[in-house]
């Protein structure tokens, strides 16, 4: 039931493409600048307006992005003139959670491929040969699993200098068929996780004053959608947790070196959400596609990299969701509609994260 990858052109062309060639060159400073110069050179004054347009949204799209640069730098303590040092990745260990499958599974043989040492905990054993990867078997929804396996991890491996809670569950039903077995699994995995996670081993963290700490949400924490009342709640928890983190590590711990990022992605391309239906149609498409996991791994690797506390929000749509909910509600409603999101689960299949009481997929068919 995975999702087949597309190789042809149309397949692949989406707004995000269209928003990286601007970025690079409608909005971009450096593109921009070649403009007024190239009139300049040409014998054109600065009062033409080929030369004093050009001079003016230069000056606006560079305010922008140095806006952007120095909420950058301030948020993680840099100064104007200098650079955070790259992360050495050979003195890291990283701990991922739900590393068995989808893009956990992948974020830990992309790290191990570099001889990075990766701790996963999962219920799951995860399919690997990789000597760097080891796992230990564990329930993040339960604090005593947890507890027992950091114990392991500390004395066998070492204390993570990098978290990635990644776990995650869906059951895809209305709220009069959700169970109390679904919403305890659903807050389990995807919010008691984190809290659990990080209390067995930010300590170590805190000991070192330094580290990353990276939680995996959803962009459906920041609205509401048909069919994934407790899934949306349980990300919005995350979307919280984060943000009170980070001021709890600046102005208690006193840490401001431990980093946090958020990842809010959209739909991703694995099979926890392989049976979700879409608008067939070309502009939803272009407007709203999934993403791949692998670009959800680059992302949070070059996060890391930067050893810099940001939020990873992608494909390009999902920059517009947490604003969503300040706009007039028909025009919201309209947008919801097209989106399709309120029926996107109306088929939905849970194929990960099945409890034993709900048996193998289709029977075992």
């Amino acid at each position: 039931m995975e999702s087949q990858a597309t190789t042809s052109f149309s397949d692949n062309f989406d707004v995000d493409l269209v928003v990286k060639v601007l970025s690079h060159t409608l909005f971009s400073p450096f593109f921009v600048f070649l403009i007024p110069v190239f009139y300049l050179s040409q014998g054109s004054k600065f009062s033409d307006g080929t030369v004093l347009y050009p001079s003016i949204y230069y000056a606006v799209i560079s305010t922008f992005w140095l806006v952007k640069w120095c909420s950058k730098v301030y948020r993680n303590q840099g100064g104007v003139f200098s650079r955070p040092e790259k992360l050495d990745w050979c003195e890291q260990t990283v701990l991922i959670t739900g590393g068995a499958s989808g893009v956990g599974k992948l974020l830990a043989h992309t790290l191990a491929a570099r001889n990075v040492t990766v701790v996963v905990l999962d219920v799951n054993p995860i399919d690997t040969d990789n000597h760097d990867i080891t796992f230990y078997k564990c329930d993040v929804s339960n604090w005593e699993s947890v507890k027992k396996a950091a114990e392991k991890v500390v004395s066998e491996v070492g204390h993570p200098t990098i978290i990635v809670n990644n776990a995650g569950v869906v059951q895809g039903k209305l709220l009069v068929d959700l169970t109390p077995e679904d919403i305890n699994q659903t807050f389990g995995v995807n919010t008691l996780g984190h809290f659990w996670t990080l209390k067995a081993f930010l300590p170590g963290m805190l000991t070192q004053k330094t580290g990353h700490i990276v939680s995996v949400a959803s962009v459906l924490g920041y609205v509401g959608t048909a069919q994934m009342l407790d899934y949306n709640a349980s990300k919005a928890a995350i979307i919280s947790m984060h943000e009170s983190l980070r001021y709890e590590l600046d102005k208690q711990y006193k840490c401001p070196n431990i980093r946090t990022t958020l990842v809010c992605p959209g739909h991703i391309l694995t099979p926890m959400f392989s049976s979700i239906s879409f608008p067939p149609n070309a502009v939803h498409k272009f407007l709203m596609p999934s993403v791949a996991p692998v670009t959800i791994v680059k992302k949070v690797i070059a996060a890391l990299d930067e050893h810099q506390s940001q939020i990873i929000m992608t494909p390009f749509w999902t920059h517009f969701m947490p604003y969503l909910r300040h706009l007039p509600s028909f025009i919201r409603d309209f947008i919801q509609a097209a989106s399709g999101a309120d029926y996107s689960m109306a088929n939905f299949v849970k194929v990960s994260g099945r409890r034993k009481e709900e048996g193998p997929v289709n029977g075992g068919k």
